[in-house]
């Protein structure tokens, strides 16, 4: 019996298909643990006993500002490690533990099983140029905030230390990682499950104050976790006034919440606020419809709707919905940044253009939907990308299972 412990903050995260994987064997033993704020409310996984820790106390606003991520990883992992020994009390000694530590949850775990295989999930390190910070001179850095990023991966380097091994999604974010870090170190996207998000000719979808919605319509979409400037939302709206301009026909779908994930609080206002205030009376509203979050199969059918699908982002994590909306057979128009440069060739599996350049983008959008049948081979391409490399069930997973196998067998080298 493989005995396996998953951890993160907002299980199953990055997990999901994973867990799943190895709970389906009747020969595992799968526990997960989880803040009771976000995993404890998510829909249970079949096979995975979740067990939550109590959300730990903010730190003190007397700590340094450099120091409270780091004091917030501390009493995280605090709250972890209490439930681990819990576990460990009952008889359960893993002999994996997947973790990601980004928020602190893994700080502890090598004392309270220091016997088993730890593997940690390495999703991002932070450096003052080169990736998200000092990247938008709207939102500059400055010295402190230079200072402040290098102590904010303290957490990452004393997860990096007690890792037997690690794991990052794509071959970018990997390279942010200290070099002397980098050789254990394997690179396995999470998958997509391209069996479920493919291509529907026959897709429809009810509009509220539309009405039904087909593959007739030319529809640009537009999704993201929060509607904020790592994602581009300031560049998006601000290209609206001339996309729409120029396409009378066009309905604009913008899947995403207000709530902020990344980068600064803008205050009292959103994002979203803020920008269609500058555009003023430019758009014409009635077209742009703002849908919030939307459930997993609604959001498929929004992406197999699109006649152009727009994403933009900071040089940062990769978002999944960039690589779904290709699976899905949309053209996609990214931004010439290095994550989406690592999946998107301009002119082959779709286009790129300047981050911060909305006629690039109004001019990539006519491309798209003035030539239907010369973008038909991009559409193509960008499904066969999916499938061909980040598959969920023929290659990702696999993949992360061998990788699971070579681990407890000790049978990995440094790359």
């Amino acid at each position: 019996m493989l005995r396996i412990l998953f951890i993160h903050q907002n299980f199953p995260g990055q997990f999901r298909h994973l867990a799943s994987a190895l709970a389906s064997d009747p020969n595992n033993k799968v526990i997960a643990i989880g803040d009771k704020i976000t995993a404890g409310k998510r829909e249970p996984l079949p096979g995975v006993r979740l067990v939550c820790y109590e959300s730990p106390q903010a730190s003190a606003r007397s700590t340094h500002h450099y120091l409270r991520e780091l004091e917030n990883g501390v009493r995280r992992g605090q709250q972890v490690c209490r439930l681990a020994f819990s576990l460990r009390n009952e008889g359960f000694k893993p002999d994996l533990i997947i973790c990601h530590p980004g928020w602190g949850d893994g700080l502890y775990l090598k004392d309270v099983f220091p016997e088993s295989k730890l593997l940690h999930y390495f999703e991002f390190f932070y450096r003052a140029y080169g990736a998200d910070l000092n990247f938008d001179p709207e939102f500059p850095g400055n010295i402190d905030s230079n200072l402040k990023v290098r102590t904010k991966n303290t957490i990452q380097l004393l997860s990096l230390a007690d890792a037997d091994w690690g794991l990052s999604p794509t071959q970018w974010q990997w390279s942010l990682f200290p070099p002397e870090f980098k050789q254990k170190i394997s690179v396995i996207f999470d998958g997509i499950d391209t069996q479920q998000i493919c291509p529907n000719p026959a897709v429809n979808l009810n509009l509220k104050g539309y009405g039904v919605l087909t593959k007739a319509d030319e529809i640009i979409t537009f999704v993201s976790r929060g509607l904020e400037p790592y994602r581009g939302i300031h560049t998006f709206i601000r290209a609206l006034p001339e996309i729409l301009r120029r396409r009378p026909k066009t309905i604009v779908l913008i899947v995403g919440s207000d709530k902020v994930s990344y980068g600064a609080d803008p205050g009292k206002d959103t994002y979203r606020h803020r920008y269609l205030a500058e555009i003023g009376n430019q758009v014409d509203l009635s077209r742009v419809y703002f849908l919030g979050q939307v459930p997993r199969g609604q959001l498929t059918s929004i992406l197999q709707l699109s006649s152009v699908h727009i994403y933009l982002t900071y040089p940062f994590v990769l978002s999944w919905s960039m690589l779904e909306a290709m699976s899905a057979g949309c053209v996609v128009v990214g931004s010439k940044t290095a994550p989406v440069q690592e999946i998107i060739e301009h002119g082959n599996n779709g286009l790129l253009v300047d981050f911060f350049n909305p006629p690039e983008i109004a001019d990539a959008v006519d491309q798209v939907l003035d030539h239907p049948d010369r973008m038909a081979n991009l559409r193509e391409a960008a499904r066969n990308t999916i499938v061909q490399q980040y598959d969920l069930h023929s290659v990702c997973l696999p993949k992360q299972i061998k990788l699971i196998h070579d681990l407890l067998n000790n049978s990995l080298s440094n790359l």
